[in-house]
């Protein structure tokens, strides 16, 4: 693949699709920041040098930077853009009496009641948790308009086709069985069978039926394949060996189509945390983990669908974006949060050292994250 073909086919949607979650990630810390009196020096789409930008009426600064994999927003009274305090002083200002290189001066009043690290816990708290909240509210309402406009893809839970030597076919399945619920929870569509199947991996699941009016229960055990997915990468996946009885594109009312969306967020969001926890306690390989080179291919081999799927594509990375800033981990969202939560029982926020030496172990644990994940890609791509 040349350069060019590479740009246009995958670096820019890739950026596009990036950049815009960013910047509704961003957003949600920015509108709350705000609206609980903090100033806003910056609200940056991408790190590193400013390509270009303007300054509001408010101050803030709003600029693209050179590097398009993230962003910030950057209150008053942080060290920096992670959003480190940066105590009570600030530098002292060029052509006043207290100026001189690397001298501070004390925050005044009026800095410190627009400073975030001296709001109320509880609003410290709402500021940033409002970013990962705005990617959980553009999924659902991605989602709730694709639902009401272009329709909601749904398999009806009727078993099509049963393929010889499988699971399904061990346990008795058959074609015509309408599954009603697995494991006790109740099933309304093909997809969450399939859902329930990927989570579990080769679990046995007590699987309900209604064949011809008449209630029974069966165990299946999925069988662990190894298959080649839309993108070319082999991957295990767990298999029963049921086939779908066709599936239609069904439009909901705006109610419908919002409840449906916040249904659809809440079960990708409980079987990322699943995926998740079944990698570390090691039952799923973490070989399927994947970073921005896959994220890049993939926005690129979406787009190639139409419109359509690469927005319902954003609202899958939005949900996840959103999921991922909120785990404990130091220098993301969720890092605030748990010190937030430490201060609340403490009745004081924990010292500068142990923040300090928090965002160090978080800023490592990110970095090594993002090496595992690329080398992961770079697999994919046969580069070792």
């Amino acid at each position: 693949m040349d350069i060019v073909a590479f740009v246009t086919d995958y670096a820019i949607p890739f950026i596009l699709v990036l950049s815009i979650l960013v910047f509704v990630h961003e957003l949600g810390h920015y509108w709350v920041a705000r609206r609980c009196g903090v100033r806003v020096e910056a609200f940056s789409i991408g790190f590193g040098p400013e390509l270009f930008g303007w300054t509001d009426k408010a101050g803030t600064r709003w600029k693209v930077s050179a590097l398009p994999l993230g962003g910030y927003v950057k209150m008053f009274g942080d060290a920096d853009v992670t959003s480190r305090p940066g105590g009570d002083a600030v530098e002292a200002e060029e052509g006043t009496g207290d100026w001189a290189q690397g001298k501070t001066r004390p925050l005044t009043s009026e800095e410190r009641a627009v400073s975030f690290h001296h709001k109320r816990l509880g609003q410290r708290a709402a500021i940033v948790a409002a970013g990962p909240m705005a990617n959980f509210l553009f999924a659902i309402i991605v989602l709730a308009v694709l639902f009401a406009t272009t329709g909601q893809r749904t398999t009806p839970a009727v078993i099509g086709g049963v393929l010889e030597d499988s699971a399904a076919a061990e346990a008795g399945l058959q074609v015509g069985d309408r599954i009603v619920a697995i494991d006790g929870d109740g099933i309304e569509r093909f997809e969450e069978i399939q859902r329930v199947v990927q989570l579990n991996l080769d679990s046995p699941l007590l699987v309900t039926v209604d064949r011809g009016g008449v209630t029974r229960q069966l165990t299946v055990r999925p069988q662990i394949v190894e298959i080649q997915d839309n993108f070319g990468n082999t991957v295990e996946i767990a298999r029963v060996g049921i086939e779908a009885s066709g599936t239609e594109m069904v439009r909901h009312d705006p109610l419908t189509a919002t409840w449906r969306a916040v249904e659809e967020t809440g079960s990708l969001t409980w079987g990322t945390l699943r995926y998740v926890g079944q990698m570390i306690t090691g039952s799923r390989s973490a070989d399927e983990l994947g970073g921005p080179i896959m994220i890049g291919e993939m926005s690129g081999r979406v787009a190639e669908f139409g419109l359509v799927a690469l927005v319902s594509f954003m609202a899958l990375l939005s949900i996840n974006l959103g999921l991922i800033n909120l785990f404990p981990v130091p220098m993301l969202d969720g890092g605030h949060l748990l010190f937030y939560a430490i201060e609340a029982v403490r009745g004081r926020p924990l010292g500068e050292r142990a923040q300090e030496y928090g965002f160090r172990i978080g800023l490592a644990l990110v970095l090594t994250l993002m090496l595992f994940v690329t080398f992961n890609d770079l697999s994919r791509l046969n580069v070792f």
